[in-house]
């Protein structure tokens, strides 16, 4: 007779694995360690593998844990879903939406969109999340996101995901205010900088390197930035160039230590999709704040 995976024996295992110990856990689902430890054993003789390596310190996952994490993770997630949909639907507009931003989103498009939404649903909370695609993915995939609006490079993740192009973003050549590359018109006149660029697995350095190949112009880039403000920092404190958002050139907040640098070259736009995946049926209130964004990209 084919074992049947009970509720409370996934919940258990996601916590364990999240909070690494029996103990951990414990803490986390106000349970007894007895009976979490219990609820492990039945699960991995069910299943006849060993999903944890005991250690003195702790667990860690096995290689069969590992790959029943990512289904398990995803159940809790969707029944979490599920049962915001049908309360929503029930009228009972409250809840949880999780959603992923690229830095520049969070600058600009995010204010005055989650201010409207948080004006209309005071019950609803909001968490995001900063950063790129690449490292939003497994959130994604997980439904620990339920959407994301990021650039996007035609890829391996075509199948697995929509893409819905919202906007279009220039961008542009920052240096510190003072940088004696201030005067610069050219991309060449540049190149014997050092420069600082985002992580190679974004999206948009994917372009910006398509650009650097066809005119054998290739700046020394010398650091990678996973994060805006790191990159924005470095820019600010140092003779590091790189490659922004043009808009930034007119924040109140770092107009006085980032400037433009006026080439003639045209760098590629940055474009920007709505991105969710392909087998999910967003709650009315993911739908509602959805729609905000679009409202805003007009």
């Amino acid at each position: 007779m084919t074992f049947q995976v009970k509720l409370h024996q996934i919940r258990a295992f996601v916590a364990v694995t999240q909070n690494g110990s029996i103990r951990g856990a414990s803490r986390a689902l106000n349970l007894s360690q007895p009976a979490l430890t219990k609820a492990i054993k039945e699960l991995e003789e069910g299943l006849s593998a060993r999903l944890f390596i005991r250690r003195s310190q702790g667990v860690a996952l096995t290689e069969c844990g590992e790959s029943f994490y990512q289904h398990a993770q995803l159940i809790l997630e969707e029944l979490r879903a599920a049962q915001e949909d049908i309360l929503q639907r029930q009228g009972q507009l409250a809840g949880q939406i999780n959603i992923g931003l690229g830095a520049s989103v969070s600058r600009t498009l995010m204010p005055p969109v989650i201010t409207a939404f948080h004006q209309k649903h005071p019950k609803v909370k909001v968490r995001i999340m900063e950063g790129q695609l690449v490292s939003m993915i497994n959130s994604l995939r997980q439904g620990e996101l339920d959407f994301t609006i990021n650039t996007y490079y035609q890829g391996p993740y075509d199948q697995e995901f929509t893409f819905e192009r919202l906007f279009e973003k220039p961008f542009a050549v920052f240096a510190r205010e003072g940088h004696p590359a201030i005067g610069a018109t050219s991309l060449k006149e540049l190149l014997h900088y050092d420069w600082t660029l985002p992580t190679p697995r974004g999206s948009y350095y994917k372009q910006l390197e398509e650009v650097f190949q066809k005119r054998s112009e290739i700046p020394n880039i010398s650091v990678f930035c996973e994060t805006f403000s790191a990159c924005i920092s470095l820019i600010a404190q140092s003779d590091f160039l790189s490659i922004l958002p043009a808009e930034l050139g007119h924040d109140p907040l770092l107009a006085h230590s980032l400037k433009q640098i006026n080439i003639t070259e045209t760098l590629p736009q940055a474009t920007y999709y709505l991105i969710q995946r392909r087998d999910v049926t967003q709650a009315p209130l993911t739908t509602a704040l959805i729609n905000q964004f679009r409202r805003e990209c007009r």
